[in-house]
């Protein structure tokens, strides 16, 4: 088995909450003296890295965390409204039929995460590590890592944006990149990802014990 232990990020990895993201991020921009982002600056931010982004819209690192409170509680009373990415339930159940142990490192809520996931698939999930900042995933990677027992050679961090690379290296741990995320693929790959997923099911083949497709949407 190539990877024995198989670490999520969780928004832009397994959820698809970047257009509820959209859909309150000017609220939360005026209510903390943000820069507002209309709908043709999108594409621009989803190239640009987290700090270049926190400098665009006049966030200072302080204030970082009463955003992401602020953003979390919002998702917390819509959680019913955000879906995981097509094919992601299969292939969690697929990598854990398999033997890979699965684990999730987010800055978002723990209770937000196990909401989406529900209780079937939360409970295909050994470690739960949230509500750090996003600039704080690799002590957290390595304390999973260590929790698991495996060695950090066969540990697999799996997420959707340059700070998740950034995390996963300085864990020790390999970076796979998905291109269904936030970031576009392009942007990922200059972090030199030991894996890239485009697709759902091809993070299944590249994972799984027996390295078989699954007939999943990407």
């Amino acid at each position: 088995m190539k990877y024995r232990l198989v670490i999520f990020d969780f928004d832009g990895t397994l959820a698809d909450s970047f257009p509820f993201f959209q859909s309150v991020y000017n609220g939360l921009a005026d209510k903390h003296g943000l820069k507002r982002i209309e709908g043709d600056q999108v594409a621009l931010m989803r190239s640009m890295g987290t700090r270049d982004i926190m400098r665009h819209i006049g966030m200072p690192a302080w204030k970082m965390p009463v955003v992401a409170k602020s953003f979390i509680g919002l998702m917390s009373e819509n959680a019913a409204s955000i879906a995981l990415f097509g094919g992601i339930a299969d292939a969690l159940l697929a990598l854990a039929d398999a033997g890979v142990a699965l684990a999730v490192v987010s800055s978002n809520s723990e209770q937000n995460v196990h909401r989406v996931l529900g209780p079937g698939l939360s409970s295909l999930f050994s470690h739960f590590e949230c509500g750090m900042s996003v600039f704080g995933k690799a002590s957290r990677i390595r304390k999973v890592v260590r929790q698991s027992q495996v060695g950090a050679g066969e540990a697999l961090y799996v997420g959707d944006q340059g700070t998740d690379a950034e995390a996963s290296a300085k864990a020790g741990v390999a970076f796979g990149a998905v291109a269904w995320g936030y970031a576009p693929a392009e942007t990922l790959r200059a972090h030199g990802p030991v894996e890239e997923f485009e697709s759902v099911s091809a993070m299944l083949a590249i994972c799984s014990a027996a390295g078989a497709t699954l007939n999943t949407p990407g």
